[in-house]
């Protein structure tokens, strides 16, 4: 391929990976726990998706639902204080498989942590058999041509973050006001404080 027929490649095939994803009950299921959730919302991921984690924790705080994020490999070295037990936990991996990540999963258990919410694609990833509810990010083909760089599965990973940051959002009745109060400064803080609504 050229660069022009690789870029297009790579963008239609993240467009396709996020169009299959099926909404099912556990997404709804998702956003309900995280709405009635009386402790603390916990992300957690290692590698390219502990960065999507580590995103959506900071989305959540945004749209008025306090998150943290929480490294794997950090937690096995007392960062897992963090967890408490009403807390809940929504790990992100691909695979499912990470060693870290399955970890800090058992931990939170023996913890007494409330929910855990599982985003994964594999179906043999092990990701599933430590969680409450699975987000299936379905079966995903990455565009790179080696085969392994990780971008559609991301692409579907950051799309499923945004989908339940925003279905909890509207959930919760967060308003304009509640979002300029979490956003005093920058271009969001003056749109959200702005008398620009829809008539």
């Amino acid at each position: 391929m050229n660069i022009k027929e690789r870029m297009q490649a790579v963008l239609q095939a993240e467009a396709e990976a996020i169009s299959a994803i099926e909404v099912n009950e556990d997404f709804v299921g998702a956003v309900e726990v995280m709405q009635h959730c009386q402790g603390k919302i916990l992300t957690t991921g290692i590698g390219k998706a502990g960065h999507i984690a580590k995103k959506f924790a900071a989305t959540l705080c945004s749209t008025a639902t306090p998150a943290d994020f929480i490294h794997p490999a950090e937690a096995a070295h007392g960062d897992l204080g963090l967890v408490g037990s009403n807390d809940v936990m929504i790990a992100f991996s691909t695979s499912g498989k990470s060693r870290e990540v399955l970890e800090i999963l058992e931990m939170s258990r023996h913890l007494g942590v409330d929910k855990i919410i599982g985003v994964t694609s594999h179906m043999d990833s092990q990701l599933r058999e430590h969680s409450d509810l699975i987000l299936d990010m379905g079966t995903i083909t990455e565009p790179c041509p080696l085969g392994l760089t990780p971008s559609a599965s991301m692409a579907v990973m950051l799309a499923i973050s945004h989908a339940l940051a925003l279905a909890l959002l509207e959930q919760k009745g967060v308003t304009r006001e509640d979002y300029g109060l979490r956003h005093h400064g920058g271009y969001l803080g003056r749109a959200a404080r702005a008398d620009n609504r829809p008539r």
